[in-house]
């Protein structure tokens, strides 16, 4: 009994002494991440532009290869549950407009990644510390924000995707929208998506072809709720 009560007395110091430690964030000190339900919904309640859209219901005609709910990624593992695409609301309707004026040409966007969630990032960091190519945690990715894209462009009639300068998540010289040593139809593919991308309020990251950050995500927190948690707000909401 008493060596029951000597381990019950040291339990209870250890979490008296060392309770800042036990209760504090696990994420990096002065970064808001959003992880709870009912602060995602009272964001919402607020400012409707908060929600996180689902892009493939949303957008008509919308195709999504989601590389990081399969192992052909960079980190060789399927790191989402399934291949789900999300996005803030004026994200997803600007994406939305960009679908519309490619149908008139018979092409289409592809998704490779949309929204993020944070721990995610730090998964993908600890596979790659590269901040040039994969987000540093501490300060977070703008896909954690539902506000950045990866994406290419398809032909409606054979699904293919338009040739590019390289492949989605190449880390290389070629991922630069800049690079030259490509050829003339690359140039004009990726023309094409930079240039509509744009015109609808996306900037191009200027060490990959395919991420796009969409300009004002500042206004959106960092987020870490996985798409479980998304799909259970949805049917509250």
């Amino acid at each position: 009994m008493k060596t029951i009560y000597r381990i019950f007395t040291t339990l209870l110091l250890l979490i008296l002494i060392g309770g800042n430690t036990i209760a504090r964030s696990p994420y990096p000190a002065g970064l808001k991440i959003i992880s709870d339900n009912a602060e995602y919904q009272k964001q919402i309640k607020a400012d409707a532009n908060q929600e996180l859209v689902d892009l493939e219901k949303s957008i008509p005609g919308l195709v999504i290869d989601i590389r990081y709910a399969t192992s052909d990624n960079f980190t060789k593992q399927a790191v989402y549950p399934a291949a789900r695409a999300f996005a803030r609301k004026p994200v997803a309707q600007q994406l939305k407009a960009i679908q519309e004026e490619l149908k008139l040409r018979g092409l289409g966007l592809k998704i490779y990644d949309a929204y993020r969630p944070y721990a995610v990032t730090v998964k993908f960091f600890e596979v790659y510390p590269d901040s040039v190519f994969v987000a540093n945690p501490k300060k977070g990715s703008r896909h954690n924000r539902g506000a950045a894209i990866d994406a290419s462009l398809i032909d409606l009639k054979t699904g293919k995707e338009l040739q590019m300068p390289s492949a989605f998540d190449e880390f290389s010289e070629r991922a630069k929208p800049s690079f030259q040593g490509i050829s003339e139809l690359q140039k004009v593919n990726r023309k094409l998506l930079i240039e509509l991308m744009t015109k609808h309020g996306f900037t191009v990251y200027d060490s990959e072809w395919w991420h796009f950050d969409f300009n004002g995500w500042q206004q959106f927190d960092l987020m870490d709720l996985s798409f479980e948690q998304l799909d259970q707000l949805k049917s509250e909401l």
